[in-house]
């Protein structure tokens, strides 16, 4: 979603240290329970890791904190040296390509994204931390009965697929992300039109006889203008992953940013974590689109009058900052005729999106009794007559 505000209090900050990470970011590493021994996991909804044995709760020492931006310009010096980088393992499908990890000590699984087999031939790969996360709160039971009522409402589905959304094939996914902030100025030229009326002469004939009327007419005067804007975007979102469509990921929107929190490896448990295909400049760049068409309405509005035309706009981007951050949803990826379908829940919301197959079948009698209930009122009118 795009944020376009004022931003009246900037600072300067240095760039975030980086602590050395001796884990990877994903699902590797465990939180064994103190009582049983068992593998900890986090609770939806709650700030706690809790046993799925016994039932013992840690909970994750979560302190209020400010959220930072880290500097463009500077990171991207750091990474050219290669620092602000740490090492982890992705596993690649090589149906979707997308990258992500598999639980400790799991060597087969089958994609999140796409559900196609995958196996852990891992790739070792050089990444920027995340920083901040939203921790899941909408909870595996909550997102199956949202898929239920989801596909209860869908008339036209398969009946496989209905066995599919009982199946409880939900995964719990961080999908990266890229937040920027961004100062615009931006010189144009263009013309603008203000209308006038004219008064215009014309012969009519009335009664007969030619008289002479008058009409007022409107018409645009055109004045070449130029000029400069400023805008100011904020919490530009933008996926760092392809393994979800464009369309899908901002469908799922509105994310609370507001309420990330720092990064932390207890969050992670029990989740599948996606390693970022679209990196920092690709991320930017996608960003500079978004600031497109608001760009392109504040030069309007600049130029003012009733119409305007804009023929340049030439803009220079400052003060860009950026977060890596982690958002979570449930994903069940299904296929139905070779062809993966996904059902969707933003974590945080609850907000529902989805694909499905149609049923031919249910189509075609639909329309059958359409068409016979079309055939019985014609042969009742032509009864009556």
């Amino acid at each position: 979603m795009i944020v376009c505000r004022p931003l009246l209090h900037r600072q300067e900050k240095d760039p975030p240290h980086v602590e050395p990470m001796a884990e990877e970011i994903s699902t590797q590493r465990e939180f064994p329970c103190v009582k049983c021994g068992a593998d900890l996991l986090f609770t939806p909804g709650t700030t706690a890791l809790t046993c799925p044995y016994c039932g013992q709760e840690n909970q994750i020492p979560v302190e209020p904190e400010r959220v930072e931006e880290s500097d463009y310009s500077a990171t991207l010096a750091e990474l050219a040296a290669g620092e602000e980088l740490h090492e982890t393992l992705a596993v690649r499908c090589s149906s979707c390509a997308a990258e992500s990890s598999l639980p400790p000590n799991v060597t087969a699984d089958k994609c999140p994204f796409c559900g196609a087999p995958i196996v852990a031939l891992a790739a070792s790969r050089k990444l920027i931390r995340p920083g901040y996360l939203l921790p899941f709160h909408v909870t595996r039971e909550q997102a199956m009965e949202s898929f239920r009522c989801w596909i209860a409402s869908r008339w036209f589905a398969p009946s496989s697929l209905h066995r599919n959304a009982e199946a409880g094939t939900l995964s719990g996914i961080y999908m990266p992300a890229w937040t920027y902030n961004c100062d615009t100025d931006s010189d144009y030229t263009g013309q603008r039109g203000d209308d006038y009326w004219d008064t215009k002469t014309y012969h009519a004939i009335v009664n007969g006889r030619t008289v002479t009327r008058t009409r007022q007419v409107r018409k645009t005067r055109w004045t070449s203008v130029s000029g400069q804007v400023q805008n100011a975007f904020a919490d530009l979102l933008v996926r760092a992953s392809d393994s979800l469509p464009e369309e899908h990921f901002h469908a799922l929107e509105p994310w609370d940013l507001r309420n990330l929190v720092g990064y932390r490896d207890e969050f992670l448990a029990g989740f599948v974590c996606e390693s970022y295909q679209i990196d920092l400049p690709a991320g930017f760049e996608h960003a500079r689109q978004d600031m497109e068409e608001p760009i392109r309405n504040t030069v309007r509005r600049d130029i003012g009058g009733d119409h305007q035309q804009i023929d340049t706009v030439s803009t220079r981007y400052s003060n860009i900052t950026f977060k890596h951050i982690l958002l979570p949803l449930w994903l069940s990826a299904y296929r139905y005729h070779d062809i993966t379908y996904r059902f969707m829940v933003n974590a945080r919301t609850g907000e529902v999106r989805g694909e499905r197959p149609y049923s031919f079948w249910k189509i075609t009698l639909l329309i059958s009794a359409i068409l016979s209930v079309i055939a019985v009122i014609v042969l009742l009118a032509n009864m009556n007559r």
